[in-house]
């Protein structure tokens, strides 16, 4: 069932964790964020959503890095009911796509209940100071890849953070799965 998660609170805090990722080690905001914002994507392995437009997440998360902005994916799915979202899963899909940023593994679900996820994919953008600026859609594809001239939204609206540390006032709600509570 598709969820819209809702707009952005800006300035709301980024929330600390320290997860594992596929490649092995772990990481907490101050390893993953960029001297001039971050963006924390919830994703997974078997979202239609997610796997519609995974090649422009990677994308986008390559041309964010020039411009000072880190990157990490995190997966926060109940694995036993969806086994395809399992680490050894996730291990398998980072590989396979050659993931620039860390994809990291939420067991307990906590991290995705205190960001207040909704959806996958669900990004949350954020400043140098890690306070909230974005809360959107990456483009306005679906559950298909739109054709590849549409708006960068998520890239244009962190571009804007990166420039001026704060993100666009008008931002349009990130359309996905519902993360799978345990």
């Amino acid at each position: 069932m598709a969820t819209t998660p809702p707009v952005c609170d800006f300035n709301a805090p980024a929330g600390e964790f320290l997860l594992k990722s596929t490649r092995g080690d772990e990481h907490d905001l101050a390893s993953i964020a960029g001297p001039n914002g971050l963006v924390v994507a919830f994703i997974c392995n078997h979202c239609p959503y997610v796997l519609a437009v995974l090649d422009r997440i990677i994308r986008d998360a390559r041309d964010l890095e020039p411009l000072g902005v880190g990157f990490a994916a995190i997966c926060s799915n109940d694995a036993t009911a969806y086994p395809a979202d399992s680490f050894a899963n996730m291990v398998v899909m980072a590989e396979k796509h050659d993931f620039p940023f860390p994809y990291l593994h939420d067991p307990d679900q906590s991290v995705a209940r205190a960001y207040g996820a909704e959806c996958t994919p669900d990004f949350f953008g954020y400043n140098g100071d890690l306070k909230l600026q974005y809360r959107g859609r990456l483009d306005a594809s679906r559950r298909s890849a739109g054709p590849g001239d549409l708006r960068r939204d998520l890239f244009e609206a962190m571009k804007l953070v990166a420039e001026s540390d704060e993100g666009p006032r008008d931002q349009i709600a990130s359309m996905g799965c519902s993360i799978k509570w345990a």
